[in-house]
């Protein structure tokens, strides 16, 4: 059995006239074809906005409701002082005269929190903050190298510097990044 394959479209001319033209080429698809919708049919999406009173722009509201961090109590879960104690901290750090007593005494803890030190420990755009910033200091170093041209001793002395600058600067970030983000971690 022979079957002739072609298809037909419809044409129209500036006269409103139809006419129906074949091509031999294409082949007429065996699937049902989908009804074109209805003229009278729309089709229309609609999405909820918000309008807010005039001369007032969007109030904040935190995108996520997570529950505050509680720093102390984080670190009494992850045990960190006892950590610290086991690695030697706490007796090297005694012995420079640096004592609980000597951090009380100074006010470095209000001190840490005027600075945002302890309100950056609770943020949770910290850990991606330090995450980024250590990112662009690892890259920083072999940027200075392959830039810096090594022409004299003093460019040569540059480049060493901002390496080494940015090799422990990133890593410190990098670690800073990984510490804040398990303090800020829900049990």
């Amino acid at each position: 059995m022979v079957m002739e394959a072609t298809t037909a479209s419809m044409c129209s001319t500036n006269r409103g006239l139809l006419f129906i033209r074949t091509s031999p080429l294409l082949v007429k698809s065996m699937a049902t074809q989908k009804p074109l919708p209805s003229v009278s049919r729309t089709v229309s999406s609609r999405k909820s906005s918000t309008v807010f009173p005039l001369g007032e722009g969007p109030r904040s509201s935190p995108i996520t409701n997570t529950p505050p961090v509680k720093l102390l109590t984080r670190m009494e879960q992850l045990k960190l002082l006892s950590k610290a104690e086991k690695a030697g901290l706490l007796s090297a750090a005694e012995k420079f005269g640096f004592s609980l007593s000597t951090i009380e005494r100074l006010g470095l803890l209000s001190k840490a929190e005027e600075l945002g030190v302890l309100s950056a420990a609770t943020d949770p755009g910290t850990p991606g903050s330090l995450l980024t910033l250590s990112l662009v200091l690892l890259l920083l170093g072999p940027l200075c190298v392959y830039v810096v041209p090594e022409d004299n001793l003093g460019e040569v002395g540059l480049q060493i510097a901002v390496a080494l600058l940015s090799v422990v600067g990133g890593s410190a970030a990098f670690a800073g990044s990984n510490f804040v983000s398990n303090l800020q971690k829900l049990r």
